[in-house]
């Protein structure tokens, strides 16, 4: 089983690597890494590596898989050629990352992720509850415009009306505070409340770049819940047989959650996928990657009806 496992994903390959070379096209996509453990072969014992995942809003999901966590990895995962907004957390990686990318004709730009900044001060309620209440509070409001407009359809233009009349001055008003607390020294740096007000300043800039930009998410969650699967996995299977098997999951698990992306039956989809590889061209795989075949199915059925 193992075996037909592996033959499948080698299979899948060329629909794996069209989905990555559609993806990064554009100019906005989403990253995140969760780490899950390997068999290390000669030592009798499992190490660590990583999935790094890459999404873009109602696009397809790519995971890789790297033994390390290093900035490397996203040499790997993001083409030279790419060319605006990674939306990620703030780990040092991808500022380094961004750094050391960026050049004149093809910049790389941070947008940071509220829900990380949100789950800093909802662990610190137990230690300041009135101040990361009240934090947590204006950030509920801005969730609330963000859930408004997606309940209108807002198009790119209406986005940015409310954000910039509306979520501006919350950001602002939430900036002020934090920089008095900060510089009063209202609470100890390593406190819970100390480290999530310096993560939020350390992040600001990040921040700050969905009010400017309207296909810019308010966070990162699209690409975290396509990382939930992993953990519900990892629970069953403990880790992956060794650091090959790790690649040959990333490229199932993205045409699973794919598949789930554009309310696909997998089964369905890689049924059918296989059985008509074997006759394809290169040319045809941009016709079967989850997207396109989702689009394709839908199309058909309405002429059949």
């Amino acid at each position: 089983m193992v075996r037909w496992v592996q033959l499948a994903s080698e299979w899948l390959k060329p629909i794996y690597r069209e989905m990555k070379a559609q993806m990064m096209k554009g100019a906005y996509v989403q990253v995140d890494e969760t780490p899950i453990r390997y068999l290390d072969p000669g030592n009798g014992k499992t190490a660590l590596g990583y999935l790094w995942v890459a999404h873009r809003p109602r696009e397809e999901v790519v995971f890789e898989w790297y033994t390390t966590r290093e900035a490397k990895c996203l040499n790997k995962l993001i083409p030279m050629d790419f060319s605006g907004t990674i939306q990620c957390d703030g780990y040092s990686a991808y500022d380094y990352f961004a750094k050391h990318r960026t050049t004149e004709n093809r910049p790389v730009l941070l947008a940071g992720c509220w829900a990380h900044v949100r789950r800093g001060f909802y662990e610190a309620l137990d230690h300041a509850p009135k101040e990361a209440g009240w934090v947590l509070i204006q950030i509920a409001h801005l969730y609330a415009i963000e859930r408004k407009q997606r309940r209108q359809h807002a198009g790119p233009a209406l986005r940015d009306a409310y954000r910039a009349s509306q979520s501006a001055p919350i950001c602002r008003r939430i900036h002020r505070i934090l920089q008095r607390w900060y510089i009063a020294r209202r609470f100890l740096p390593k406190s819970t409340m100390g480290q999530a007000v310096s993560y939020a300043l350390g992040q600001w800039e990040s921040l700050q770049v969905y009010l400017r930009e309207a296909k810019i998410e308010i966070d990162n969650n699209l690409v975290e819940s396509a990382i939930r699967p992993t953990a519900l996995g990892k629970k069953n299977w403990l880790f992956f047989g060794d650091a090959d098997a790790g690649q040959r999951s990333a490229i199932i698990y993205s045409i699973i959650e794919s598949c789930r992306r554009h309310g696909i039956e997998p089964y369905t989809y890689l049924h059918d996928v296989l059985t008509r590889l074997p006759s394809m061209t290169n040319r045809q795989i941009k016709d079967i990657v989850p997207k396109a075949w989702a689009a394709a199915t839908r199309k058909t059925r309405l002429t059949a009806a």
